[in-house]
């Protein structure tokens, strides 16, 4: 055994060329047996804990070189220890902890949040991703309660537990703030602004500070979509509907008209595709008239589902063509 090797005579440690992806690294090399005098190099961007003998004795949170002061000798130490194998009870330990800004850690909800649309009144799902960036605020903290004693952490293993503790304010979040689903994309920095106040204090109590959060995207479980769907569907034929001067139900008996005009049935076919009690009634009370030979005469009449009506009946009938008839269903939708 090589007594008075260059592990005797050890005189500056460092963390060189630390991984992109490690968070807290403790110094290896018979570094539990450390020799007096010897020179801890802080880099910057990093801070370091002095562990000896079990406890930390000094927490290094500033780049610079700092003098270890130990109860091992050099020489002398390894000499006094010859019976026991040349080990110290003198131990100590170095623990390297990256200080920079960890950047763009991504997040996103592993389950929809549920809560109930405040406007619209059902059940949504909804899911939200984003990203948060974070450093340390108080290592020596972090080391004590959450990391202990292992030689190598990495942003990974910190970040998992992040994640998780971001999900309880982000539903309580979304059930307090009345946003109906349509108002959630475009309020997406508001709620950003507001659960960056409810993480700050989880963040600090495991020893960081949070220095971005951000919400970057959201979207709906195919339940919510499907309503949402029924939704527009219906708030697209109401402005149709105003629009050609027409009520949602006028609308909606028009649809049922045209869809029956397509069918070579009569128009009472129409009620059983879903034209409704009220279109049913306005068929029999035209059907029980006397329909005019000519078919410019049925202009008169005010109502438009009523024209469309008489002139399918006047088409099967033979009063009229088929040219005829398609020619006065192209004028009069025109008009609506």
């Amino acid at each position: 055994m090589n007594l008075f090797g260059t592990d005797q005579l050890r005189s500056v440690i460092e963390w060189k060329d630390p991984l992109a992806d490690d968070l807290i690294y403790k110094w290896s090399d018979r570094g539990d047996e450390i020799k007096n005098a010897s020179k801890l190099l802080v880099n910057p961007g990093q801070a370091a804990i002095f562990v000896y003998e079990g406890k930390i004795q000094a927490v290094h949170n500033e780049p610079g070189l700092y003098e270890i002061q130990t109860a091992n000798i050099p020489f002398m130490t390894t000499l006094l220890k010859f019976m026991q194998a040349f080990q110290s009870e003198h131990k100590v330990g170095i623990y390297f902890i990256r200080k920079t800004e960890i950047l763009n850690q991504k997040w996103g909800t592993k389950a929809p949040i549920k809560y109930l649309d405040p406007v619209y009144r059902f059940p949504v799902g909804l899911r939200a991703f984003g990203n948060y960036s974070f450093k340390f605020a108080r290592p020596d903290e972090f080391f004590v309660n959450i990391a202990g004693v292992r030689n190598i952490m990495r942003v990974c293993d910190i970040t998992t537990v992040l994640t998780d503790k971001i999900m309880q304010p982000l539903t309580d979040l979304m059930a307090e703030s009345n946003y109906s689903y349509i108002e959630v994309d475009r309020n997406r920095e508001e709620l950003a602004a507001q659960l960056s106040i409810k993480l700050k204090t989880v963040f600090e109590d495991l020893g960081f500070t949070m220095t971005d959060f951000r919400i970057e995207n959201t979207d709906f479980d195919d339940d919510t979509t499907a309503r949402i769907g029924k939704i527009a569907d219906a708030v697209a034929e109401t402005e149709a509907a105003k629009s050609a001067g027409l009520s949602y139900a006028q609308m909606k008996q028009l649809q049922a008209l045209q869809d029956a005009a397509k069918n070579e049935g009569v128009a009472g076919t129409a009620v059983g595709l879903g034209a409704g009690l009220t279109l049913g009634q306005t068929m029999a009370a035209g059907m029980a008239q006397m329909f005019p030979q000519n078919p410019n005469q049925v202009q008169a009449t005010a109502d438009p589902v009523e024209v469309l009506a008489k002139l399918k009946k006047m088409l099967d009938g033979g009063l009229i063509t088929q040219l005829e008839y398609d020619a006065k269903k192209t004028e009069i939708l025109s008009k609506l």
